[in-house]
């Protein structure tokens, strides 16, 4: 049986190095890398660790909370606390909506073998400062579609849609 999930995706923006983060934050703001985070995951469930969801705004709105952490006991009602990956998986085949992971690092991780999509923003820039990555993965089990060229605050980067190739049976 083919484990991916047809309605799983992550979402990320990586440097040169695929960083993803310094002392829970992002590398660095562009304004429409954040834009397009925004276009991509509005009215969708995000799926999140327990740091990233510390780390975001009380609530970005147009968008369900989805927190896997075997820390957390409680969270507000409008948060979805799972404290296992499998059942984050079977709640997100029941739903019809592109979901998208948003982080950490080890969420990223957990995930990575479950997601037909991955929507990631190169930046082509090496940061200084990095603690967090994105995990690695055989970009040969991936068709990348490369969006334009773009420039905004002083960052070189690329929209890149990851799709994963279907096995042949």
């Amino acid at each position: 049986m083919d484990k991916i999930i047809e309605n799983l995706s992550m979402i990320v923006a990586v440097d040169q190095n695929y960083g993803i983060g310094y002392k829970n934050d992002l590398l660095c703001r562009i304004k429409e890398d954040l834009l397009y985070f925004k276009e991509k995951t509005m009215g969708s469930h995000i799926i999140m660790g327990e740091n990233t969801y510390r780390s975001l705004p009380p609530k970005l709105p147009g968008r369900k909370y989805v927190v896997l952490s075997d820390v957390t006991t409680s969270a507000p009602d409008d948060i979805l606390l799972f404290d296992n990956i499998e059942d984050v998986k079977d709640f997100v085949r029941t739903l019809d909506k592109e979901t998208f992971v948003i982080g950490g690092g080890m969420v990223y991780k957990q995930f990575l073998d479950y997601v037909r999509k991955m929507y990631i923003t190169e930046i082509k820039f090496s940061f200084a400062n990095v603690d967090t990555y994105y995990p690695y993965f055989d970009k040969y089990e991936w068709e990348r579609e490369v969006g334009e060229d773009l420039t905004e605050d002083g960052y070189d980067y690329n929209h890149v849609v990851y799709t994963k190739k279907r096995r042949s049976e």
